[in-house]
């Protein structure tokens, strides 16, 4: 029988393993695709609409929003703030310039800009994120999504995410087909670990 120590070694590896999986099945997603968090033009004013309809957000993602913090910020709020472009009562503020929102559970995310009429001109956010069992909650949409044919399911687009924050990353379709790949090699080396320790044990 083996020692304990080697055993407590291949628990640590396991677990290690399985932390490891997790991280590199989370993604880092600059908000937009856009050098900076703010107000859109009039050219494409409907951006961060298409944009979050273009993404399937799931547990354990993170939102990046760079803006200059002397000019803006954004914040979480209600989907009834949302909708009327509400400011006064957000759910979190976050003004850094740098700031990072870190996905921890399923449903709809609501962001604006905490700049006042900066939301009536259309910076602002909802984002849907996908339950384990990988059924999402797609945005509600709006009419300018829709038209285009992208609302209100999320379809996948050539536009990317970003896997590092500083670094270019896969499109959505692609992150789409790896997930079940990076799954079954996390399922593999589940077995492998397991095999070892029950071999170990005999």
């Amino acid at each position: 029988m083996e020692s304990p120590q080697i055993s407590t070694a291949f628990l640590v590896l396991f677990l290690l393993l399985l932390i490891n999986t997790h991280t590199a099945l989370s993604y880092h997603y600059k908000v937009g695709d856009l050098d900076s968090w703010g107000v859109p033009p009039s050219s494409n004013s409907h951006v961060y609409s298409y944009w979050s309809q273009r993404h399937q957000f799931q547990i354990g993602d993170s939102l990046l929003f760079l803006y200059p913090p002397s000019q803006d910020s954004v914040i979480q709020v209600t989907q009834q703030a949302f909708n009327s472009c509400s400011i006064a009562d957000p759910i979190l503020k976050m003004n850094d310039g740098n700031s990072i929102f870190n996905i921890t559970k399923p449903g709809r995310y609501y962001f604006t800009s905490g700049v006042p009429g900066h939301c009536q001109k259309n910076q602002k956010l909802e984002v849907a994120v996908s339950m384990a069992n990988g059924a999402f909650f797609p945005p509600a949409g709006n009419g300018a999504a829709d038209a285009a044919g992208l609302g209100p399911a999320m379809s996948p687009s050539s536009s990317s995410a970003y896997p590092t924050i500083f670094g270019p990353s896969a499109a959505a379709a692609e992150r789409s087909a790896a997930a079940p790949v990076r799954m079954a090699v996390a399922a593999t080396w589940t077995v492998v670990i397991i095999g070892v320790l029950l071999v170990n044990l005999v």
